[in-house]
């Protein structure tokens, strides 16, 4: 068997049990606002700025259009949030926080902090490191979406 099909050998399978590894610890963490971990990266950048076009958060988040749609249905259906149409532009829609998505920032403010403490087994210069060969790997991908 080639030494380039064993699984051992594959960076890509690390990625995919390190993502379903992250998955499952953010679980438990956003269950006490009932949201999933896509629904998380779509409030985090909504909290960073409100009001902002579906082309700007789709991106800030990089997450695929049509994912997008689902979550934006369910994030409004849950009250966190509404779509509405530009005034001036009625053909763009804006992404606005509702009372209860802003509020949810305040709750889920502690969640980065009990992430890292999943981390304590890595340094804060690994962890940059890593943060750092990450953003250069995506870069190598960037072309290909």
């Amino acid at each position: 068997m080639s030494e380039l099909l064993k699984l051992e050998n594959q960076l890509c399978h690390r990625f995919y049990t390190l993502s379903n590894a992250f998955t499952r610890a953010y679980r438990p963490l956003l269950s006490a606002l009932d949201i999933t971990y896509p629904q998380y990266i779509t409030l985090m950048a909504l909290w960073e700025k409100s009001g902002i076009t579906i082309a700007e958060l789709l991106e800030k988040t990089m997450i695929d259009g049509g994912a997008m749609s689902l979550i934006l249905k369910k994030l409004e259906a849950k009250g966190f949030l509404y779509v509405a149409k530009d005034e001036q532009d009625k053909r763009v829609k804006r992404v606005v926080l509702s009372e209860k998505g802003k509020a949810a920032k305040i709750e889920a403010e502690a969640i980065p902090q009990q992430m890292l403490c999943k981390l304590d087994g890595m340094s804060h210069a690994e962890s940059k490191q890593l943060v750092h060969l990450l953003d250069k790997l995506h870069g190598c991908f960037s072309s290909i979406e």
